[in-house]
């Protein structure tokens, strides 16, 4: 029965990566689609488009999927949707602050999900503005480690782009700028030969409350359910987690 053991878990963990994989994709669509019609279809013109479609390349996503979606956003192809970008605020156990940031065609459908998602995984929906203020809009350029590339390399790459802060993630290098100042940061990376993951707006928290095992499993958790919804984007939350906690976790 080892053998079947084996098989069986193996094909289960390659259902929740395809699944994942796939919701993912749809959501880097959307992205491309939000910004080809909110700045135009060109990519050479429109920054927030080129960053959606990098991001989409760097996920494997097709580049026919990634063609149509610009192409429905920009109304040069039928069938694009009416998305809307609705926030969300609310609070995970343990006081975390959670911003929940959806795209959806159907703000009911997914004030639903979120709500359900948030009451059945031990969080609570919070006021517009009692979370938000915990929260900074910031441009957030990823940048994977490789090549002998160090931290003083991209500082020196994009300290006079606008560049607040180069973070070291362990494999990966992040770079906080304000979100105004993240297309001559992504810019100053490319000129210096410097390849990158992603960029693009984020909200970081100004304050983080520090999990131990127990409490990074429940977050987690609910991060999960949220995200499993379709209509949630993104989700940003203020806790902040060891080393050590995640070794344990993984």
């Amino acid at each position: 029965m080892s053998g079947h053991s084996k098989w069986a878990t193996t094909k289960h963990k390659k259902a929740a990566l395809d699944a994942k994989r796939g919701k993912l994709f749809a959501k880097l669509i959307k992205n491309i689609e939000v910004a080809a019609r909110t700045g135009g279809p060109d990519a050479d013109g429109n920054p927030t488009l080129y960053d959606a479609i990098q991001k989409a390349r760097k996920s494997s996503v097709p580049i026919e999927n990634i063609e149509r979606a610009r192409k429905r956003g920009g109304g040069l192809e039928a069938g694009g949707a009416d998305w809307q970008t609705i926030m969300y605020e609310g609070y995970a156990p343990g006081g975390v602050a959670v911003l929940i940031e959806c795209l959806t065609d159907n703000r009911n459908r997914a004030a639903s999900e979120v709500r359900v998602a948030m009451t059945r995984n031990g969080g609570s929906m919070a006021d517009p503005g009692s979370v938000a203020y915990m929260f900074n809009r910031k441009g957030v350029v990823i940048v994977p480690k490789g090549g002998g590339l160090g931290e003083d390399d991209v500082l020196t790459a994009v300290l006079d782009a606008g560049a607040e802060e180069v973070n070291d993630l362990g494999e990966s290098f992040e770079v906080v700028s304000e979100a105004g100042d993240l297309v001559p940061v992504r810019k100053a990376l490319q000129e210096a030969g410097i390849d990158y993951d992603s960029a693009e707006s984020s909200f970081l928290p100004t304050l983080s409350v520090p999990l131990d095992e127990d409490g990074a499993r429940k977050v987690f958790r609910l991060i999960d359910a949220l995200e499993d919804s379709d209509d949630v984007q993104n989700v940003y939350a203020n806790f902040d987690v060891s080393d050590d906690v995640l070794a344990k976790l993984d």
